[in-house]
Formats: C-alpha cells, structure tokens, sequence
C-alpha cells in the first residue's frame, strides 16, 4: 500500500459521508449513521493500510496529520449529530474533511519510512492522535461560532450555546491530555518535561485561549456574541500552533517540532 491508493479509498468515503449528510437532512437517520459510519471505515482502512506500509503510525509529517484530521472530523460530526440531531453538522464535517483531503491529493508529501530517534518514543503515536481529535472536536465547536454569528438568521437558542460549549469542553479535555502525553515524550527524548520551545509555546497560548473562553462563558454577566469571537480567535491559534509554526522564522533551525515540516 502507497499513497498513490489514497485517492481511491477518498472518493469512496467522502461519498459515504455525503449521502449520509443527505439522509440526515432527510430525517433518515438510520441511513445517515450507517453511511458515515461506512465512510469512516473505509478511510480508517487506508489509514492502517498505511500504518502497515510505512511500519510506524502516519503521524510524521503535515500530509499525515491532515489525514487524521479528515478522518476525525466526520467522527466528530456524527457525534454531535447523534447527541443532538443538528441536520447540518455532518454537511459541515464533510466539507471540511473534503478540503483536506483535497490539500492532501494536490500536496502530497514525501512519507519515509524512516522515523528520526525522537519519534521513535511510545508516547509518540497517543500524543498527536489525541490532539487530532481534540482538532477535529474544536474544529466542530468553531463550525457552530460560525453558524451563529454569520448563517442563523433567528435567535440563538441556549442549547445551540450549549453545544458548543460542550464540544469546547470536550476538546480542551483531549488537548490537555495531548499536552500531557507530549510532555512525557519530551522527557524521554530530549530529557525535560516542557522548554518553551516555539511549539510549545504556542500551544500553551491555544490551551489558555480557549481556557479563557470556558470562564468567561461561565461569568454571570457576559456577552455571549464576543464569547463566539473569542472561540474563533483560539481556533486561529489553534492553526498557527499545529501548522503555521514550521513558517515562522523564529522556529526555523531552533524548534525540535519542525521535523515534519
């Protein structure tokens, strides 16, 4: 298996998440969880098929973290769906798995079996899968900040409020054990739990950010619209600390989490 076969198990998936985006805008939502569910497997198929191929998890570089990444946000929005019935969630997740897939088709990216010796740690795989899908849950959670403060013409209900911050709660959780994990690598391969390095530095300004957004949600007296801007802001934070790093000057040659750059 190489990845010249990604494309095939793609255009299967994404077509199994589009009609069950379609059932679920039909009210069929036996349909539109036995498609999504299909299309998950057949994507998580490619994904071990690869993990087989390369004899390491694909995890190393961008292209493998967006392949992650568009297998988890269709996860993430059939469980919102199956929580809370919202019709358009798995329209979204769709998409939004649809743009990485297709950054992937256009880009790909070299994937060596080869792993550097700090990759090679256990601590590794659990580290960057966690925070994959503490993404993917965030991802969803921005998707509803932008549903409603740009697409939703009628009052914003309490329990689309609710939503989002549970998907907000939910993510941080995964986040802070994706932190904790990479703490744990980082003291088995370089020998220190944190060092403030570029990566670190900006995930910890991403975990704070959204910290922020839970307490101030959470004050008696908030505006609930600048809360939803906030929630966009972290997730701006969130893009520049999982990939706008590796092209910040101020990471080049210094930070150790360029490796897959």
């Amino acid at each position: 298996m190489d990845w010249s076969y990604f494309i095939y198990f793609a255009v299967v998936a994404v077509l199994l998440w589009g009609v069950g985006a379609w059932a679920a805008w039909k009210d069929k939502r036996t349909e539109a969880y036995v498609t999504t569910v299909a299309g998950l497997l057949v994507f998580f198929c490619f994904i071990v098929l690869m993990w087989v191929s390369l004899e390491r998890p694909p995890l190393r570089t961008m292209g493998e973290t967006r392949l992650w990444y568009s297998f988890f946000l269709p996860l993430a929005g059939v469980i919102v769906y199956s929580r809370w019935k919202y019709k358009w969630i798995l329209s979204f997740s769709t998409v939004l798995a649809l743009v990485f897939i297709c950054v992937n088709l256009f880009k790909p990216e070299i994937h060596s079996k080869t792993l550097m010796p700090a990759l090679q740690s256990p601590w590794f795989a659990p580290h960057v899968i966690v925070y994959m899908f503490a993404y993917a849950v965030l991802g969803a959670a921005t998707v509803m900040a932008l549903y409603m403060l740009f697409i939703k013409r009628s009052t914003v209900t309490e329990q689309e409020y609710e939503i989002t911050d549970n998907l907000v709660y939910v993510g941080l959780a995964f986040m802070t054990f994706g932190m904790l994990f990479g703490a744990l690598w980082a003291k088995e391969a370089w020998g220190h739990y944190w060092s403030w390095d570029p990566k670190e530095t900006w995930a910890a300004i991403t975990w704070f950010s959204y910290l922020i957004y839970i307490h101030y949600r959470r004050l008696p007296k908030h505006n609930a619209r600048l809360a939803l801007w906030v929630l966009l802001l972290s997730f701006v934070l969130l893009q520049m600390c999982w990939w706008g790093i590796n092209y910040l000057p101020a990471a080049q040659g210094t930070s150790v989490h360029t490796y897959g750059a």
